[in-house]
């Protein structure tokens, strides 16, 4: 088991692991992006509250889950400890290293951004998850009898303050992924000059749609009930 040890503690091991993980969440992001959009929907929630119902009590589903709250943790600390790392590599920042044309502001500010999604992320499992899986009293049933999720989307995002924040989040996840993709396939190795190009303009795609998506649905429930 040496093998995994040096993965999770070499510098070089824990950048395959950012890398398989970051991928790994790019999917579930696609995902979720799917299933949000489920609020979109014109029938009142029922779709959305149905589909809610049915990842909340399927075990493969809930097996999943688990795999993914891990793999937010892994990406979490290994990310950290990085950037860390980087710092007490180079204590001191190069004066022209943000000048350089190929570095870009996301680039040098991963941390940041990976923070600020972090907070974003305690907020919003806090408003949704908790209450839908431990808590579901609050949030009262549709006329399906199933969890109510929809009823606390709606309500969420008729506030101001709180759509301002998401899409703030969003902005952040934005431009962590517009570096996080293809830096994940530089990390594992893949990159090469012929489809080098290829999976960079899929990465800026990508980022565009996830995050374009995640904005509208707040965005429009809020303008909705205005």
């Amino acid at each position: 088991m040496r093998w995994l040890a040096q993965l999770f503690t070499s510098s070089l091991g824990r950048k395959y692991v950012m890398a398989i993980t970051g991928l790994f969440l790019c999917c579930f992001l696609v995902v979720h992006l799917s299933a949000n959009l489920l609020t979109l929907i014109p029938d009142e929630g029922k779709t959305f509250n149905a589909f809610a119902h049915f990842m909340t009590h399927n075990w493969l589903i809930r097996l999943l889950e688990i795999i993914l709250f891990a793999g937010f943790l892994i990406h979490i600390v290994q990310s950290i400890v990085l950037v860390v790392q980087n710092r007490k590599a180079r204590p001191v920042r190069y004066a022209m290293q943000a000048a350089h044309p190929q570095v870009s502001w996301s680039s040098l500010n991963m941390g940041l951004l990976g923070s600020l999604i972090l907070v974003f992320l305690v907020v919003h499992i806090g408003d949704f998850f908790v209450d839908s899986r431990f808590r579901p009293e609050k949030l009262g049933v549709d006329d399906q009898g199933y969890v109510n999720l929809y009823g606390e989307v709606v309500r969420a995002f008729s506030s101001l303050p709180y759509v301002v924040f998401y899409v703030l989040a969003m902005f952040a996840l934005g431009f962590h992924l517009w570096h996080g993709f293809q830096s994940a396939f530089r990390s594992l190795g893949l990159m090469h000059l012929r489809y080098t190009p290829g999976i960079i303009w899929l990465g800026k795609v990508y980022t565009l749609i996830i995050c374009g998506g995640f904005i509208l649905i707040p965005v429009y429930w809020y303008f909705k009930q205005l």
